[in-house]
């Protein structure tokens, strides 16, 4: 990790020469002198990581060293930000002058700014000038007593960078076809999901609710066999869900997640009895926070009397106590019809207390023989395994290195993945037989895992263990997080890449190592969301901690916390008891992220003390002018607002969105959109809510790669200020309601604009009404070379015929919803050569009572067809 601080923060010296070189002055010269002398010590560290890796006595001094050497580089960042906090803070800043009539003051108001911004930059100067001083005597100090520790340069590994590795994977869209954990983690599980199937299935055997438990150690592959049995039987009960729980777990948002699910089924139901319909109301009549302010009994009695009646399966994933089981079984009635709950578990007591009648089934280990089938699977991914095609010489070390893993899938898998990046021959796989300690009891998955970590590159190593700030068990946002990746600075730039194709590779490596479980792709194949084992999990937060690279406040932290060295925040506590503002005291100023997941906020909180902030991500519950002081952020990059109940963040009228001059990703439920088209490094603007103010005719943003959903009142500013210059945009989403007049003309001249995007990968248009045929035909789908997903909502015009020469030739996949088509589209749809996903609902077809799917459709895997409700 300490190569990868270091790396950073030499890349940050340079921009910081590079770009304000002017405002710097006498103080160039000392912060050339700081990187120099970094790009002294970089050379020095791959050397001493492999001596900290070590465990003997000589290890821990290393690790001092390096400590020692982790705490500087996070001054010299420390230093950098704080002196453009200084600046912003000493900057005039000009009041917004809503009149048109004053826009001639513009001029000369700038130029005052300038000339007093130039002045009053000296205080920042002097103490970053200070403080570089120190700095700089520090390092020399640590760069002399590497001496002692016998660590030795290794001069290749100061010019070495991550620009070799990019093009080391290929991103799945290029790919002809990809392996999922769920299609690779297969070995020697047949035979488990036959019997648990049985368990499950035989009603006429067992008519009562029975609980079937799974359970074993860590590793074993408990989740992916409960996942494989789930798909396989789902179908035979009238309700079915599969919830993870994990160790972290709140029974209310369990009975919550199950009652809605419930009612979803019934309302669907035609026979619903009269008790039934009336519990059908209540919920439908609950907003997202009632159910937190009910009583637990209240909660149980519903859901009861929901599923009474209905056959159903629940499984719970990860459970760790006993008392979950306790209480939830009060909510699920036995009404002898064969219902099923299914629980995981490490702990056999867990699973022995569910049901007294019901052994707990326990998988077996696997074989020698299976274990190395599955190592040779994950190592040579896109090879037939079997022993003519595996070399002799590697095979017998597929043996002994399986034998190792103890029978252990995730070990056996991340091995593989480990095996899958070094070259196929003898002597690199000997070296990673020899590299480990496989001698201590009990933890041979663990050392599997801890030896997958320090096999990484140094730039992965970041990435990963930032993974430890999102929840066990969460499923995650692959865009989200590369987002959040771009925004700390761990993507590198590169001339002939975006830094989002850089995190997708990153991500894939990640893959291609099993550190990450693919649960989700999109129709191109690219990573949509995925998941981290809790082991692994439990890894990354491990050397997250070691290094203070994240904190994870599950609880409120005992004593002075705000102190520490710590830089980035994750607060995952149950705030139902605790007063979440308590947290605030508990984040130290130095703080780069700030993720905050099921907050439940009434009053308001500032968050101006974090001035360093660079990523500000919030999951729950938020009231208006919930967060004070949002626009003091200067270094803010990433804001994702996740606002379920109340609506959007309503910002404060004096709120100036062109404070935050460096944000880049705008996510979430954030109504008031004024000024934030002056923010030029804007790349990623996803909106829940329509976005109503179009940009003025100045505003630039020829970065933007992602717009969603922009409304049809402010499209005209849109597409006349900025379409002709989005030649970056990757993503665009239109909504349209009939309360806006736009001309034909106007329309098709959008039409065209966005056809002629050079790097439109997704067209999303939602139209309440009739589609504008101007959009569709003739200037406009067809001409969409490189359009890859469209999504269209809406009436199509009565003389546009749907034909398959209408759509783009590279679609891969199309969603149709209220179109209302006289005549049967699948026919057409069936020649589009490269679909690969089609989702249709909503009346799409009303000329006849059902559509025929031609055989062209099976021509392609995957292929999937799904109808919507």
């Amino acid at each position: 990790m300490a190569e990868a601080i270091v790396s950073f923060v030499v890349e940050k010296l340079g921009d910081l020469i590079m770009k304000e070189a002017e405002l710097l002055g006498g103080v160039k010269s000392q912060v050339k002198r700081v990187q120099t002398e970094l790009m002294n010590i970089r050379c020095y560290l791959a050397s001493a990581d492999s001596k900290q890796r070590k465990g003997d006595a000589e290890s821990a001094l290393v690790e001092n060293w390096l400590n020692q050497l982790r705490d500087v580089a996070y001054r010299i960042e420390d230093a950098i930000d704080i002196f453009h906090v200084e600046l912003e803070d000493n900057h005039p800043q000009v009041e917004n002058i809503q009149s048109q009539q004053k826009n001639c003051c513009y001029y000369f108001l700038g130029k005052l700014k300038n000339l007093c911004h130039k002045s009053m930059k000296v205080p920042g100067l002097h103490n970053l000038g200070t403080e570089l001083t120190d700095i700089q005597k520090e390092l020399e100090e640590i760069l002399k007593s590497k001496d002692n520790y016998g660590i030795s340069p290794l001069p290749d590994q100061a010019s070495r960078g991550s620009e070799h590795v990019i093009n080391d994977v290929v991103l799945p869209k290029r790919r002809a076809a990809y392996q999922d954990v769920d299609e690779i983690e297969i070995v020697g599980q047949d035979a488990d999901r036959d019997n648990i199937r049985k368990l499950l299935l035989n009603s006429e055997e067992i008519l009562r609710r029975a609980v079937i438990t799974i359970v074993g150690p860590g590793g074993l592959g408990k989740t992916t066999l409960a996942r494989r049995v789930y798909k396989s039987v789902k179908a035979d009960f009238e309700y079915h869900t599969m919830l993870s729980v994990s160790q972290q777990f709140s029974l209310i948002d369990l009975l919550t997640k199950i009652l809605r699910e419930v009612f979803d089924v019934i309302k669907n139901l035609k026979d619903a009895d009269s008790e039934k319909q009336k519990e059908l109301e209540l919920v439908n009549n609950f907003d997202g926070n009632e159910p937190k302010k009910q009583d637990m009994g209240v909660l149980i009695s519903r859901l009861r009397k929901m599923l009474s009646g209905m056959r159903y399966l629940i499984i719970l994933d990860d459970v760790w106590v006993v008392e979950l089981w306790d209480q939830l079984k009060y909510a699920l009635p036995d009404d002898k019809n064969g219902s099923r709950v299914m629980m995981t578990s490490r702990i056999l007591d867990v699973a022995k207390s569910a049901d007294s009648r019901m052994e707990p089934y326990m998988p077996n280990l696997l074989n020698d023989e299976e274990s190395c089938d599955l190592l040779l699977r994950k190592a040579l991914q896109n090879q037939e395994v079997n022993e003519v095609e595996c070399p002799i010489d590697l095979l017998e070390l597929a043996k002994e290195l399986s034998k190792k893993c103890k029978g252990l899938p995730l070990a056996l898998i991340v091995l593989g993945g480990i095996l899958s990046t070094r070259d196929q021959t003898h002597h690199d796989w000997k070296k990673v037989l020899g590299t480990m300690d496989w001698h201590q009891e009990g933890k041979d998955c663990m050392n599997v895992l801890a030896m997958s970590y320090e096999d990484m590159p140094y730039y992965l190593k970041p990435c990963f263990i930032y993974l430890s700030s999102f929840p066990e068990d969460y499923e995650i946002s692959a865009q989200i997080l590369m987002n959040m990746w771009i925004a700390e600075g761990f993507i590198p730039e590169q001339a002939k890449k975006t830094m989002e194709e850089i995190a997708e590779i990153f991500l894939e490596q990640l893959y291609q190592r099993s550190m990450v479980q693919v649960s989700r792709r999109y129709s191109n194949g690219s990573i949509r969301y995925f998941r981290v084992h809790d082991l692994l999990h439990d890894l990354a937060r491990y050397e997250a901690r070691k290094v203070n690279f994240v904190a994870v406040f599950q609880k409120l932290p005992q004593g002075n916390h705000a102190d520490r060295v710590t830089r980035r925040v994750s607060i995952q506590a149950d705030q139902s008891v605790i007063d979440c503002s308590e947290f605030i005291k508990y984040i130290g100023p130095n703080t780069r992220s700030l993720l905050w997941f099921d907050l439940k906020l009434r009053d308001s909180i500032s968050v101006i003390d974090f001035r360093l902030l660079r990523v500000l991500q919030i999951e729950g519950d938020i009231n208006v002018y919930a967060l004070r002081g949002l626009d003091g952020l200067i270094h803010l990059k990433y804001l994702g607002i996740s606002n379920r109940c109340l609506g959007s963040l309503t910002l404060s009228s004096d709120f100036c969105w062109d404070r935050l001059k460096n944000l880049v990703t705008v996510i979430g439920a954030v109504k008031e959109q004024m000024g934030l088209w002056s923010i030029r490094t804007l790349r990623h603007v996803i909106s829940k809510y329509y976005i109503f103010d179009g940009p003025p005719a100045s505003a630039d943003l020829r970065n933007l790669q992602t717009l969603q959903w922009i409304s049809s009142s402010c499209f005209k500013a849109w597409h006349k200020n900025q379409l002709p210059i989005l030649n970056n945009l990757q993503k665009f989403g239109l909504a349209m309601t009939k309360d806006t007049e736009i001309e034909s003309k106007e329309w098709e001249m959008a039409g065209y604009l966005l056809a002629t995007l050079p790097y439109l990968l997704s067209l999303k248009i939602v139209v309440d009404g009739t589609i504008p045929k101007e959009i569709v035909y003739p200037r406009g789908l067809p001409n969409y070379e490189n359009l890859e997903t469209l999504f269209l909502v809406g009436l199509w015009s009565d003389d546009v015929t749907v034909e398959a020469s209408l759509f783009p030739p590279h679609l891969i996949k199309l969603t149709l919803v209220d179109s209302h088509l006289a005549v049967d589209p699948m026919p057409e749809l069936g020649k589009l050569k490269s679909l690969r996903k089609l989702q249709v609902g909503g009346k799409v077809y009303v000329g006849g009572k059902e559509m025929v799917c031609p055989a062209g459709f099976l021509r392609f895997k995957p292929w999937t067809l799904i109808i919507l409700k």
